[in-house]
């Protein structure tokens, strides 16, 4: 993995690492979601466009907060209600789905319906992330976080391939 560029960028990687999610894992998700559009994708692309929404210092703050949040929960160190909310991911809670979509919108409308649609199915990483309710892990903000940031990802890939504009 090359360097990052910051040491906020470095925390915020290291922090998904420590969460046991793999930039590999997210450019998967964003390769199913280009590979119809894009004939000759490649992973290697989809993991580059990761890494460069992951360099955006707005990224950045939403990742460090949003692991933080559920770290927090799962230590039981946050007040009642809130504390419950997190910890169960209540559905109406929202404030998960608002905090990604600050990543979302870095790359404009197209990074929403991926956002939406990734939510909704729940494939590969973000499904693991999501079951983890039976366990004592929280991951109540990150699920939607690394949808965000593929949603962002194949956003930036889609805003690069003008001959597209027909597809979507």
């Amino acid at each position: 993995m090359e360097q990052p560029t910051s040491t906020l960028e470095e925390a915020a990687m290291k922090r998904l690492l420590e969460r046991d999610v793999t930039l590999e894992e997210i450019a998967e998700l964003v390769f199913d979601l280009q590979a119809p559009y894009i004939e000759n994708i490649t992973m290697d692309r989809c993991l580059e466009n990761v890494k460069q929404v992951l360099r955006k210092r707005e990224v950045q703050n939403a990742v460090l907060t949003g692991i933080e949040l559920d770290i927090l929960a799962e230590e039981g160190k946050l007040s009642s209600p809130l504390q419950e909310i997190i910890t169960n991911d209540e559905g109406l809670f929202g404030i998960d789905e608002v905090l990604a979509l600050a990543i979302v919108n870095v790359y404009g409308s197209i990074g929403l319906t991926n956002f939406g649609y990734l939510d909704k199915l729940k494939p590969k990483v973000i499904n693991r992330l999501d079951s983890g309710k039976d366990s004592s892990e929280v991951n109540t903000f990150l699920d939607d976080i690394v949808g965000a940031i593929a949603a962002a990802a194949a956003s930036r890939i889609a805003h690069s391939e003008p001959k597209l504009d027909s597809n979507y």
